[in-house]
């Protein structure tokens, strides 16, 4: 694990690779002509999630001829969430800048991504313009849907946030926890804790190596985290809410019921009506069992998040030539 010292880098740079053979060097090439010209001190960071070929020798060998690279080498393949969690934690600068490693982000929109953080945002969210000639509209049709849901349901107007290319404020992500494929809800979530979140035109390069690791059969998967989205801005942290809001209804319709048959009984018909009151009973025990749910829930989470530290990830080995100010813990 890295700590901040006197000498920390301004930036880092958080890359998440699975699988980018032939695109890591020319993308570190780029970065650090980038990088040198914007006249501040910073690291890169790759984190190789589980790459099965040529990526981890050509990182090697990058790590050895940059003193400003760190390496982060995966188990096993996490999931690109898990990767940026990896990047987010070893990460010193002040600002981080999260990009893919597959070429398709051009490192020279990078300088506006941490001029909009300078000018007081908290988040610089990229909005891929030009992506729909470079994708097929295969791909660019579900993600425009995407983003006008998930702009709903985190009340955040953006136009991309598919991409991973953001720079935040390194303070915001200290105590971020990411699960599943939550790094595409970062500024909304983000957003929701009162963060400033602004919008930087990016380009959308085609892909000159390797294959795409997202396409159609996704769809499914972020409807699916969309409801998570949800359920974590409205319900995560007040369980008791969301199971009230279902309890109280089943319960007071059990009760409107019982007093219908009761009623019925004492005012017009000596006809006691079995079949409603076994129905009331049921509502309102089905009623009472989803608020009692939610008073465990909520009870269950407060001790989870008082308590819970674990990573979503495993660390097989860190290389790096330490920055100045930066050292090294093994753990």
């Amino acid at each position: 694990m890295t700590s901040e010292g006197p000498a920390s880098p301004q930036l880092s740079i958080v890359i998440p690779v699975h699988n980018e053979a032939g695109n890591v060097a020319p993308l570190h090439a780029e970065l650090t002509s980038v990088l040198v010209g914007l006249g501040r001190s910073y690291e890169i960071l790759f984190i190789d999630d589980g790459s099965t070929d040529a990526t981890p020798r050509e990182l090697s060998a990058l790590a050895d001829a940059d003193p400003r690279l760190l390496v982060l080498t995966l188990r096993r393949n996490f999931g690109q969430t898990a990767a940026l969690a990896a990047g987010f934690d070893h990460a010193v600068g002040g600002i981080v800048v999260a990009l893919d490693g597959d070429g398709q982000h051009d490192p020279a929109d990078l300088p506006a991504l941490v001029a909009a953080i300078d000018a007081g945002a908290d988040v610089a969210s990229g909005w891929r313009q030009s992506r729909a000639t470079v994708d097929p509209w295969l791909r660019t049709l579900p993600s425009r849907v995407a983003n006008a849901w998930i702009g709903r349901v985190a009340d955040l107007r953006l136009h991309d946030f598919g991409t991973t290319f953001k720079a935040y404020r390194r303070e915001l992500l200290t105590d971020l926890e990411l699960h599943g494929d939550m790094h595409r809800f970062i500024p909304a979530v983000l957003h929701r804790r009162g963060a400033r979140v602004v919008e930087v035109p990016i380009a959308s390069r085609p892909r000159n190596q390797g294959t795409s690791h997202y396409g159609l059969g996704r769809v499914g998967s972020v409807l699916v985290d969309i409801l998570y989205l949800k359920l974590l801005l409205t319900w995560m942290g007040r369980p008791l809410k969301a199971f009230a809001s279902l309890g109280i209804p089943l319960f007071l319709a059990g009760l409107f019921v019982a007093l219908a048959v009761t009623i019925q009984f004492y005012w017009f018909t000596p006809n006691i009506g079995y079949g409603n009151l076994i129905l009331a009973a049921l509502l309102m025990l089905l009623g009472a069992q989803f608020i009692g749910l939610g008073f465990i829930a909520e009870l269950t989470t407060r001790s989870y998040q008082a308590a819970s530290k674990k990573k979503i990830y495993a660390v097989s080995k860190v290389a790096r030539r330490p920055y100045a100010g930066v050292t090294e813990e093994t753990s």
